[in-house]
């Protein structure tokens, strides 16, 4: 063999020897941390049995009227996103903070995630607690999931707010992201981790989140980004959407829907979320400087119009 040659097979071989330890380290320490970590989180809220499986849902408050939170598709760990958003409104609502399947401390699911199995799943989790009547208060998808939900208990929802939610008009919603097929593999091999660490968390140096809802986000992303409940529901997104094409909320429903004054991905973003809002007999909009993660950076403004909004309405007879 030339030299040459030889010497670039043994570089190659080297190469590839340092890159296979690599992974297999990731990927040891993945398997071995992440349950170590999510075992070490201080338990919150409480796991309630649905469809076989358990959700956690967690209470904050003791106020009269119940709102029940539900977050955006991927959110590792809802009830850390939505802490601002708890803390400005646990002072005088009852909160249901529900953690989907395969968000948070819930378990994967068994069931495709179809707008119905999930609308289904959290009706459950939500009448395990004996709440005959609530706000439905959500972001993103819950726009998509929200809107069947108020059509098939329209007897318990009395109203909903919306946080830069989805509308069934949107369009490329049925592209599904290229990541999504290599997603297994980074997560297995350990590769999201390393990402993490490099990238580090959104939320540091946010004074709106303690150090503890940082840790849960933390923590409980390597647990749940791109494990197999969130993959599915991504798969599913088209079928979701179109299935709400035409849909409206009750027409006497009052919604909030607060929303980015700008969204360089949707241009009709504005339109699209009055247009909805003048489906029904009772609506406010809010336009709100920030991106999609309204809640992130403009809790205040979020808590404030919320507050506003449900103080206006009438006593539901």
């Amino acid at each position: 063999m030339k030299k040459p040659l030889k010497i670039t097979l043994v570089a190659f071989g080297t190469v590839a020897g340092l890159l296979i330890a690599t992974l297999a380290t990731t990927t040891i320490v993945n398997a071995v941390q992440t349950p170590r970590e999510v075992a070490a989180l201080e338990p919150y809220g409480e796991l309630v049995p649905v469809a076989g499986k358990h959700m956690n849902v967690a209470e904050f408050g003791d106020g009269e009227n119940t709102i029940v939170l539900t977050p955006g598709a991927g959110t590792a760990s809802p009830v850390a996103d939505f802490a601002p958003v708890i803390r400005g409104l646990e002072e005088d609502y009852r909160i249901l903070a529900v953690e989907p399947f395969g968000t948070g401390l819930s378990d994967q699911a068994d069931t495709p995630r179809t707008t119905e199995n999930i609308v289904r799943e959290i009706h459950e989790a939500v009448a395990s607690f004996g709440v005959d009547e609530y706000v439905l208060m959500g972001h993103s998808i819950t726009g998509i999931y929200g809107l069947a939900y108020a059509n098939t208990y329209p007897e318990e929802v009395t109203a909903f707010v919306g946080i830069d939610t989805s509308v069934p008009e949107q369009p490329g919603m049925d592209d599904v992201p290229g990541i999504i097929s290599v997603a297994p593999a980074l997560r297995g091999l350990g590769l999201l981790r390393a990402v993490t660490a490099i990238s580090g968390n959104p939320l540091e140096g946010n004074p709106a989140y303690t150090d503890e809802d940082r840790e849960r986000m933390d923590v409980l992303a390597l647990r749940n980004s791109m494990a197999p409940t969130y993959l599915d529901e991504v798969h599913h997104l088209g079928e979701n959407f179109a299935s709400a094409q035409g849909t409206t909320f009750p027409k006497e429903l009052p919604l909030l829907l607060m929303y980015q004054a700008e969204n360089p991905a949707f241009p009709t973003w504005v339109e699209m979320h009055e247009a909805q809002a003048a489906t029904v007999d009772v609506a406010v909009t809010r336009e709100i400087d920030a991106d999609h993660y309204l809640h992130h950076t403009r809790s205040d403004e979020v808590v404030a119009a919320t507050r506003e909004f449900l103080a206006s309405l009438p006593a539901r007879g």
